[in-house]
């Protein structure tokens, strides 16, 4: 059966605040969830109790839509729990009916009922799930769709939510690499700019009465002082101007995207563990989506985009093309010149020995391992470097500052 083109939108989950009486004749109260009130009575009725009051729950004033937002460790987690309800024996759609009722964010619950609506009116699951493609990305889709028509959906299940968890930490250790860095920069800009604009100002005042040439740092110092003094607000408006200009065309433009990617793997240390996680990245992905059953070519597409960088998705399509010609997989590997040896030899010897989907894995987890290892050096490193960077600046800003008052003798 077809996929429907619009899914059916759910009634909006609100919150009801309640008061009633129990069974035992005793006052009790509370929160609960419902489309109205009437169903949320009936329910509590249910429960054994006599509601004598129910009012909506206000909404909070000040609400942008953050809280309420699906973050991929939200969806990372629901499969877990989706996994686990599965290998227990409980169908998939009662297990999509607990995790819908039994989660905090109002749009998991509606998206969740949605899939569960569209799976009883006996559309397959994962064409259910590519109606919401922001959601359920094509790899997803793809492994359901394999675990439909083998009969395992349990096991599929599983090893996407084990794909997930593993994808989702890997890219928390890539945004932490980030991260440290930037804070560097934006740290050590902050701190010159303060000592430019308020601290150097009143040296310079005291300079003014020494009526006599001051030392060429010196000078230096007060010169740029002066022209920050003057222009803060075009320099700072200059930064932000760029920094908008470059999000917007690195989300408008694939060129920029893939000439930035190129770019982060020059950069010492970040190159680095950006190419060990693209690696990890695309042998998690190529193990997964093998062990799931779905076709190799398929498996290459999909790791291919899951890799996370212009250089490497081009090596893999290029390997997949390679592939489709007849060519052994680690032999189309090899010819790319990207990938490391000990990936392509992994990869020759599970050719060899039909157990592609393992020694994967294994790379994976080592490269996963190596940017983890990566990725705490570069924290201990920081924390040393940033103390460096600000002691220089302020170091550089003491000394001009003071060289006049070191040779004061000479001037006065």
């Amino acid at each position: 059966m077809a996929p429907r083109k619009d899914s059916k939108k759910t009634q909006k989950v609100y919150t009801f605040i309640w008061q009633g009486i129990n069974r035992k004749g005793e006052r009790t109260n509370g929160e609960f969830k419902g489309i109205d009130e009437k169903s949320v009575k009936e329910a509590l009725r249910r429960q054994g109790v006599n509601p004598t009051k129910l009012k909506k729950k206000p909404e909070p004033l000040f609400n942008f839509g953050s809280a309420n937002k699906i973050l991929p460790m939200d969806m990372a987690m629901v499969t877990r729990q989706i996994a686990t309800m599965l290998s227990a024996g409980v169908p998939l759609v009662q297990s999509l009916n607990i995790v819908s009722q039994g989660h905090e964010k109002e749009s998991m619950r509606e998206l969740l009922s949605t899939v569960n609506n569209d799976i009883q009116a006996g559309i397959p699951v994962a064409d259910s799930l590519r109606v919401h493609r922001k959601y359920f990305d094509e790899l997803y889709c793809d492994l359901v769709a394999a675990g439909e028509h083998s009969g395992a959906l349990d096991a599929v299940y599983d090893r996407i939510a084990t794909y997930k968890e593993k994808t989702e930490a890997l890219k928390s250790k890539i945004k932490k690499a980030m991260f440290y860095p930037a804070a560097v920069i934006v740290v050590a800009f902050a701190v010159t700019m303060l000592l430019l604009i308020f601290v150097v100002p009143q040296f310079q005042e005291i300079f003014a009465s020494f009526g006599a040439e001051l030392p060429a740092f010196t000078q230096m110092i007060l010169a740029i002082s002066e022209a920050v003094q003057n222009s803060w607000y075009f320099i700072i408006g200059g930064i932000a101007a760029a920094v908008f200009l470059f999000k917007r065309a690195h989300f408008n433009s694939q060129k920029v995207r893939d000439k930035t990617d190129i770019f982060l793997l020059k950069l010492p240390i970040i190159g680095f563990i950006l190419h060990k996680s693209s690696v990890a990245r695309f042998s998690r992905t190529l193990a997964t989506t093998f062990s799931a059953g779905v076709p190799l070519l398929e498996g290459l597409e999909s790791a291919a985009g899951a890799s996370g960088n212009a250089l490497y998705r081009k090596a893999i399509l290029n390997a997949r093309r390679e592939v489709e010609s007849g060519l052994m997989l680690n032999v189309a590997m090899r010819t790319t010149s990207v990938f490391p040896e000990l990936l392509i030899q992994m990869i020759m010897i599970g050719e060899e020995a039909g157990s592609i989907d393992d020694m994967l894995n294994k790379v994976a987890n080592i490269y996963e391992m190596e940017v983890d290892d990566a990725v705490d050096g570069l924290t201990t490193l920081i924390e040393p470097m940033l103390m460096v960077v600000i002691g220089t600046i302020v170091g550089a800003l003491i000394i001009g500052m003071y060289l006049p008052i070191f040779e004061i003798g000479k001037i006065v």
